[in-house]
């Protein structure tokens, strides 16, 4: 960890939990201006971890019969994803990112229009939209309206937050709560989780970092981006927990007391999805496996946001965990083409997955 923090992090904290021993530690500053220390039980914005959450929350409802996983979202949603769309994709589809419904994000965020292909763009409207509240149903449109990613079922498929946003809105639908509200009350408690929950505002309460993004290299220094309304990202990647929560979520998960063997199942059946960042990698329903070649397998999601990110996952055979989460983002500049350069960041990144997964 400290080699993280040399080679870039502002700060870094994580658990490790092997069987019944636990290590947590941390490595770095929480505010880079007045030095205070990162601590391994603050609070973080965790990203598209939360995407797991949600997709848990889905497979409760499908397991009571409420929803359909492989029937057409048009059956639910007819109004956001109308007529043959509708009919064609599938709330599995949504689930493992194969719908062909467009990331929504460079519209929201005019500035990054060409997102995720970096080159030219700027971060003004990070600035511009620190407080705005988007609506979920206008985001959907904007990515229910932009040109089809692919066809419905198709493979690579592309992995877009329009998916989330709908699962939530399917899960408003059926239950007659919004899906914060059920996600807390049949996931986030059911789990035993103390330190986890969905903003009711800009600001993360209780002990956080601050969080610093370098939009490779255009915001010079870091700026803090802790204080910023995630309406943006809803239940697809808004959540906040702390890496102890993380950790003891994925093992109820995978010890099934979330949802049953069967949904579990579910979860780990992949298809390949291209990621944001470009890379095809094996995605199932909010989950997907990280393993080396020779080694076990792990199973979890990784998630960021502006200036912060965070990664959990725990082996296929639930006796080792992973929790980790960083104080910065994208401090990879791009090459002429576009294209992230190396930083001394990654290396030491993967050098510390390597040993907290493997020993």
């Amino acid at each position: 960890m400290e080699n993280v923090h040399r080679a870039g992090v502002p700060g870094l904290f994580a658990e490790v939990r092997d069987g019944d021993r636990v290590w947590r530690g941390a490595a770095g500053v929480a505010d880079v201006d007045t030095g205070r220390p990162v601590r391994a039980d603050m609070r973080h914005r965790v990203g598209s971890i939360t995407k797991t959450f949600t997709a848990a929350a889905v497979l409760q409802q499908v397991e009571s019969g409420r929803i359909g996983l492989d029937a057409p979202i048009g059956r639910y949603l007819p109004k956001l994803v109308p007529k043959e769309r509708g009919d064609a994709i599938t709330v599995r589809m949504l689930m493992d990112h194969t719908s062909g419904l467009a990331e929504y994000l460079p519209y929201a965020y005019p500035s990054l229009k060409a997102f995720p292909d970096l080159a030219g763009t700027g971060p003004q409207s990070l600035d511009d939209h620190r407080l705005t509240r988007f609506d979920a149903a206008e985001l959907i449109a904007m990515g229910v309206t932009a040109p089809a990613a692919g066809a419905p079922g198709g493979a690579p498929g592309l992995y877009s937050n329009t998916n989330y946003l709908l699962l939530g809105e399917l899960l408003a639908q059926v239950t007659g709560t919004t899906a914060e509200r059920y996600i807390t009350r049949n996931v986030i408690e059911r789990a035993g989780l103390r330190d986890t929950g969905f903003p009711t505002g800009p600001h993360v309460d209780g002990p956080h970092s601050k969080l610093y993004e370098a939009w490779f290299g255009m915001i010079d220094p870091p700026r803090d981006y802790s204080v910023f309304d995630m309406s943006w990202v809803g239940p697809s990647a808004s959540l906040i927990s702390t890496v102890t929560d993380l950790n003891r979520f994925f093992g109820k998960l995978l010890a099934g007391e979330i949802v049953g063997p069967s949904s579990l199942a579910q979860m780990r059946r992949t298809v390949p999805v291209v990621s944001q960042e470009g890379r095809t990698i094996d995605y199932g329903l909010g989950l997907y496996p990280m393993e080396e070649p020779g080694r076990s397998t792990f199973w979890g999601h990784g998630g960021t946001v502006w200036g912060g990110g965070a990664l959990a996952v725990i082996r296929a055979d639930g006796k080792r965990q992973m929790a980790v989460a960083l104080n910065t983002q994208r401090w990879n500049r791009l090459d002429p083409s576009g294209r992230p350069q190396p930083h001394p960041v990654d290396d030491a990144l993967a050098a510390l997955h390597r040993v907290a997964m493997y020993g």
